[in-house]
């Protein structure tokens, strides 16, 4: 099987729901053979290799550790779904301490045992402000590193075919910036629907905002119906993400990545991005002014988020971020 590296990825919580989903499928993708499975719960993480081994997939050169170390050292690429999993009547800013300081831990073992590491994805929550940690702790350049923010705006999709009736591919053009979370902002005033622009098909305010609400809430609705977070979604666009950074098709969803411009500051949000062989880029999203407003009140939020772990001392005051991280 040809693959699109040689070069090593870690999956950082291999063990889990996500983290094996991803392992599996970066090699049906054809990305790259040489995956380390990373996790502290040994049993979890020795039977996703042994499932792997057992898939079969030929050219495959899969390991499995609980030893950063080991797991780190030399790597190109890493996914790391290494915190705590969201569950039924919590948020995702509810996990916001503990998963910070894993957040931490994993930018320092970064930094220790692959600084030359080319691209990381940052996907457990609150993802914004863990990635957020993860690169102060890092060391790594800003487009080194981004977090995801995809899902919303593939649910978005997803509610806005279902009201219409198209493929969900012949959606286009509508986005979540800001925040992955509750706080994320709606920009649909561009959408099409299977080349009809939104605005001028029928739909009533009353009904918009119930595709928005089923937007914001479309992961917690998955705990209510499967009785756990997603994997699956989280898995496979993830995977996507560091296909784009690999060199292969560039990814052009929304992905949270370092944000100092256009009037936001020091923080990881969902911007217009495309993640390619370079890094992550970015650009300035444009829309209504009720669509900025919400945009406006995600990065307030944001920053409430980033302000409260520099309080709890897991990240240093903005202004030391460089002495952390000269990159920053």
């Amino acid at each position: 099987m040809a693959f699109l590296t040689d070069e090593k990825l870690v999956i950082v919580g291999a063990g889990g729901m996500i983290g094996s989903n991803m392992v599996q499928s970066v090699l049906m993708l054809g990305l790259t053979p040489n995956i380390s499975l990373y996790d502290i719960y040994e049993p979890g993480v020795h039977g996703v290799y042994d499932e792997m081994c057992h898939c079969a997939f030929p050219g495959a050169n899969i390991s499995y550790t609980v030893d950063a170390k080991e797991a780190f050292t030399g790597a190109k690429y890493i996914i790391s779904s290494g915190g705590a999993p969201r569950k039924e009547g919590m948020t995702r800013e509810d996990l916001l301490k503990g998963n910070c300081q894993i957040a931490a831990d994993f930018g320092e073992n970064i930094k220790k045992y692959c600084p030359d590491v080319k691209h990381v994805v940052v996907i457990f929550n609150p993802a914004d402000v863990t990635a957020l940690t993860a690169l102060i702790h890092s060391g790594l350049k800003p487009n080194q590193l981004t977090s995801l923010a995809a899902l919303d705006s593939t649910r978005l999709q997803q509610q806005l075919a279902q009201e219409f009736g198209v493929r969900q591919d012949k959606v286009t053009n509508a986005y979540t910036y800001g925040g992955h979370g509750e706080q994320m902002a709606v920009f649909a005033s561009k959408a099409l629907i299977d080349g009809k622009p939104l605005s001028e098909l029928p739909l009533s305010d009353e009904r918009w905002a119930e595709i928005k609400h089923m937007t914001t809430q479309g992961g917690s609705n998955i705990i209510k119906l499967r009785g756990r977070s997603s994997f699956q979604s989280p898995a496979y666009q993830a995977v996507k993400m560091i296909e784009g950074a690999m060199g292969g098709e560039p990814f052009k969803w929304p992905a949270g990545c370092y944000v100092n411009a256009f009037g936001f500051q020091n923080v990881m949000m969902a911007m217009p991005t495309v993640i390619d062989k370079d890094g992550v880029h970015f650009t300035q999203p444009e829309g209504t002014a009720e669509e900025m407003a919400a945009l406006q009140a995600s990065y307030e939020h944001l920053q409430k988020m980033r302000d409260e772990i520099i309080s709890l001392g897991i990240i240093p005051a903005v202004a030391d971020w460089k002495s952390e991280n000269p990159n920053l």
